[in-house]
Parts: structure tokens; sequence; C-alpha cells
């Protein structure tokens, strides 16, 4: 028995990073998908047309005649569908392999189930993006959905890997510091998934200033009213210009706080040893990921930089949960040489 309790979570551990890397994979088809504008390359939803495979052009006619068939942009969706299905497969595999391991102390079976949860509520949100014609609540929500199936992933790899190991370090509580850290991310990432689901990647000429102004005309009423009609093909968006061009604004102002947040979670840290490294490289990540936002800007939204700013934001997210993990499960005496006397009578968090 403890031969193959072993070897489950063994194999487990290999999964679950598989999956990780997999699910980002996912996430970059599918803007890839977006980017090229096949987000409705199949106006239907499971299949394209009513088929499992793209059809011809004479049956897509007959199935839908008011959304003439564009190859390229049905197989580019159909990709994204038949490798998004790939990744439910292995959640579900995940769940089977560990069922027989639920009642074992330490096996984050309830990680599991609510992983397996997501998943299939993602499904749905894949499904209402196609049949709500990319209403940009939904095609936010995918987006957000895509990166919860991520970070559960490889937090269920984090935990998998401490049942191995037998860690019996007691977790400590997330403070503030993490959870506004945590917080203003999340808002960054929902800030990111309504600029490219209304199109307003480019809204913004220039960098600092925007079309020329520091502080452009802007209409964030328009622009954030998450009540939009559902019911029109929001392909290539719906808002007007101040609309998109108050999103775009918000998004670099929810980039600056996140910057902020994230140095000052360093700051808090810095003498950790098993968390300095971790937080250096998180806002290492930043200053990468802003970077790529600017230069997205002055070059015009290219496709493959649109895409590495679209890793970045994978990256980033998986770095801050990692250094969360590092912090919350720190063993015992973690702090740097330097700071050990300092630190010796104090409770820190």
């Amino acid at each position: 028995m403890p031969d193959s309790y072993e070897r489950r979570l063994r194999w487990l551990v290999r999964l679950t990073l598989i999956g990780t890397l997999f699910t980002a994979v996912v996430m970059l088809v599918g803007a890839w998908t977006r980017l090229v504008d096949a987000g409705l390359g199949c106006p239907d939803w499971p299949g394209c047309y009513g088929k499992l495979l793209v059809p011809d052009s004479d049956h897509a006619t007959l199935r839908h005649p008011d959304v003439p068939l564009e190859p390229f942009k049905a197989w580019v969706e159909m990709a994204h569908r038949y490798i998004a299905s790939l990744l439910g497969l292995a959640v579900i595999s995940v769940v089977a392999l560990g069922w027989p391991l639920r009642q074992r102390s330490g096996y984050p079976w309830r990680l599991s189930l609510t992983l397996l949860v997501v998943i299939i509520l993602q499904g749905a949100f894949g499904a209402f993006t196609v049949t709500l014609q990319l209403w940009p609540q939904v095609v936010t929500l995918h987006l957000l959905g895509g990166l919860s199936v991520l970070l559960l992933f490889f937090w269920l790899h984090l935990h998998l890997r401490r049942a191995r190991k037998k860690s019996i370090t007691e977790p400590r509580r997330t403070n503030a510091c993490w959870g506004i850290a945590a917080c203003l991310l999340v808002v960054q990432l929902a800030l990111g998934g309504w600029v490219t689901s209304n199109y307003a990647g480019i809204a913004c000429q220039g960098f600092p200033t925007c079309n020329g102004q520091w502080w452009p005309e802007l209409d964030v009423s328009e622009g954030f009213h998450v009540t939009q009609t559902v019911g029109p093909n929001y392909l290539h968006g719906q808002l007007h210009a101040d609309a998109r061009t108050a999103i775009h604004v918000v998004h670099r102002l929810g980039a600056l706080m996140l910057g902020a947040g994230l140095v000052a979670l360093w700051l808090r840290y810095r003498h950790w040893q098993n968390v300095a490294r971790p937080l250096a490289i998180v806002v290492s990540l930043y200053m990468l990921q802003a970077i790529l936002g600017v230069a997205n800007v002055l070059l015009w939204l290219p496709l493959w930089l649109a895409l590495l700013h679209t890793a970045g934001a994978i990256a980033l997210s998986v770095g801050l949960v990692w250094a969360w993990w590092c912090w919350r499960y720190n063993e015992a005496g973690a702090f740097s040489k330097s700071s050990n006397l300092f630190y010796r009578n104090v409770i820190a968090d």
C-alpha cells in the first residue's frame, strides 16, 4: 500500500506540472485565436457549422447562410476547442488518479474537486463566448477562468510535492500585504481582459501620453458599463473612441498601482531568504511585462508581441503564487543571517 501511495503521488506530481504548462499553452492559443479574429470562426458550439470538423463551404452555407465560412479562422477556433478538451481530460485524470487517496491525511482532495468544478465552468464560458458573440463580460471571465485553472493546477502541484516530502510545517495565515498584492493583480488581469475584449489595446497612441495628451477625453461610464446589451456581434468592439480610451487609461493606472504594490511587498520581505528571491523575480517579471505593454502601444499591437504580453501575465501570476507559497510554508529560521539578530524577538506575521 505505501508503494502504491507513493507511486500515485509521483504520477500526480508529474501530471499536475504537465497540466500547469499545458494550461498556459491553451491560454496562449486562445489569445492567438482572439488576436487573429477567429473567436467566431465557427458560429455554433460545440461543433463547427454542426460538424466536429470544419466542413466545406456548401455545408456551411446551408447551415448558417448568414455567416460565410472562413476556413483558416474556423480551423483556428476548432484547434483551440480540441486542445481545451484535452485539458479537461487532464483534469479528470487528476481527479480519477487521486480518488483512492481522497481520505489520506494531507492529500489535497478538495483542491482537486475545485479544479474540476472550475474547468467545467470554464468550458461553459467557452460556449457562451461563441453563443453570445464575444460579449466582453464573458470574454473577460473566460480569461480569468483560464488563469484560475492554471493557478489551481500549480497550487495543487505544490501541495502534492509537499505531501511527497511529508512536510509538517504549519502554514502561515495570509496577511494584508499578500492580500493587497493579490487583489491588485486580479484587478489588473481583469482590466487586461476588459481591454482586449473591447479592442482598446491601441485606443491610446503614444507613451507616456495618450493621443498626445496627459489626460485625454474619457468616457468612463460607457467604458465600464458592464450591462452592455447581449445580442450584437462584439467582434472588433462596439464602444466609441472615448470609452475605449478610458479603458486603456485605467489599465495603465492599474499597472502603476500593481507595480507599487509588488515593490512594497518585496521591500517588506527582502530580508527573508526563501521569499526575497521569488519576490525579486516577480518584480522583474512585472517590469518586463510593463515594457511589453509599452512596446505593444508604440508598435501598434503586433501579433507576436501581444502574445508575449499574454505570456507575461501568465508568468507574473504564477510567480506571485510561487512567492506566496514560499512565504506561507517557509521553514523556521528562514531569515537572512544579517537580519537574524534583528528578528529574533520579533513576531513577524
